[in-house]
């Protein structure tokens, strides 16, 4: 994944788009000062599911970031975070539709042999295993509660 980035970063330097370039290099900051934090932690090295909650956790920021933009009446920075969204969401998988979360959901439900709903958390960690980054694990937690009989 960070090969990916790294690579996306240099097309963008030599195409001269100073939006991607910029952001691109937010990305790469985040990544290394999380290596950093983690080497202080005496861990070595960060994987790619690291990469993904970093990723996941800028584009987070940025919608809310816009969101404020938006409602304080400055559309040019919305607009900047809405585009920086994009050009990290590239870097995301692909987000599961609804009925494939639903599948998904009700696979794990059969696989943990869940019954109730003190048997969430072990249909959540089975999504979260499977699915990272392609399922909003907030509306998933809502639908595994309604399928478990809450």
């Amino acid at each position: 994944m960070r090969d990916r980035i790294n690579a996306a970063m240099k097309d963008s330097i030599k195409a001269r788009d100073g939006r991607r370039t910029t952001t691109l290099r937010l990305v790469n900051a985040a990544i290394k000062d999380r290596e950093i934090a983690l080497r202080g932690e005496g861990k070595d090295g960060i994987g790619d599911e690291d990469i993904l909650a970093i990723l996941q956790k800028m584009v987070k920021q940025r919608e809310e970031s816009a969101i404020i933009y938006g409602q304080n009446g400055r559309p040019e920075l919305e607009a900047q975070e809405r585009e920086e969204i994009e050009i990290i969401k590239e870097f995301l998988p692909k987000p599961l539709s609804e009925a494939e979360v639903d599948a998904a959901i009700k696979s794990a439900i059969a696989e943990t042999g869940a019954e109730g709903l003190r048997d969430m958390g072990k249909v959540v960690s089975v999504l979260k295993a499977k699915y990272p980054g392609q399922i909003d694990f907030g509306q998933a937690s809502k639908q595994v509660k309604a399928q478990l009989g809450a």
